[in-house]
C-alpha cells in the first residue's frame, strides 16, 4: 500500500504576545481525526484533521488535508469496510498523517515563535566528581 499526505489548509495562532515570556513545564498534543473514506478512482481519499494544542493554552495549529492510498482494490475495500465498523485505521496510515502533520507544524510553530511540537530529547549531564581523586585526569 502506498499513501501520500497531502495538506490544503493550516491556521496557526498565538494566545500570548511575542514579549511575554512562554513557562516551563508546557504539554504539546497532537489530535488526529480521520473524517472519512471514499473511493477515488482506484484510490482511496482519506480526509483528516489535525490539532497540535499547547497546554498552558499559548499556541494552537490545525491542519486539514487528506491521505490518498493506493493499493489492491480487496486491500482498499476491507480498509473502508473497516472504518465503516468503527475499526482503528491502519498504523501506517496514522503515522504518515502524524510525520506528515508534524512536520508542517514544526516549520509554522517558528514563524508564530513557539517551541516545536516535536518533543525534544533530554540533555543529560554527567554528575560532577565528589572529589580530587574521583577526578579521571587524562594527559595526552
Amino acid at each position: 500500500m502506498q499513501i501520500r499526505v497531502k495538506v490544503n489548509y493550516i491556521s496557526a495562532e498565538r494566545f500570548w504576545e511575542q514579549e511575554q515570556s512562554v513557562p516551563g513545564g508546557i504539554n504539546i498534543s497532537t489530535n488526529i481525526n480521520i473524517i472519512g473514506m471514499e473511493h477515488k478512482g482506484e484510490e482511496l481519499s482519506v480526509p483528516f484533521v489535525a490539532t497540535i494544542a499547547y497546554n498552558p493554552s499559548i499556541a494552537q495549529i490545525n491542519l486539514k488535508g487528506q491521505a490518498v492510498l493506493a493499493g489492491g482494490p480487496e486491500e482498499l475495500e476491507q480498509m473502508k469496510k473497516d472504518y465503516e465498523g468503527k475499526k482503528a485505521p491502519p498504523s501506517a496510515l496514522l503515522q504518515a498523517i502524524t510525520n506528515t502533520s508534524l512536520i508542517e507544524a514544526t516549520v509554522i510553530s517558528r514563524t508564530i515563535n513557539v517551541i516545536p511540537p516535536i518533543p525534544l530529547p533530554p540533555i543529560q549531564t554527567a554528575p560532577a566528581p565528589k572529589s580530587d581523586k574521583e577526578r579521571l585526569n587524562y594527559v595526552g
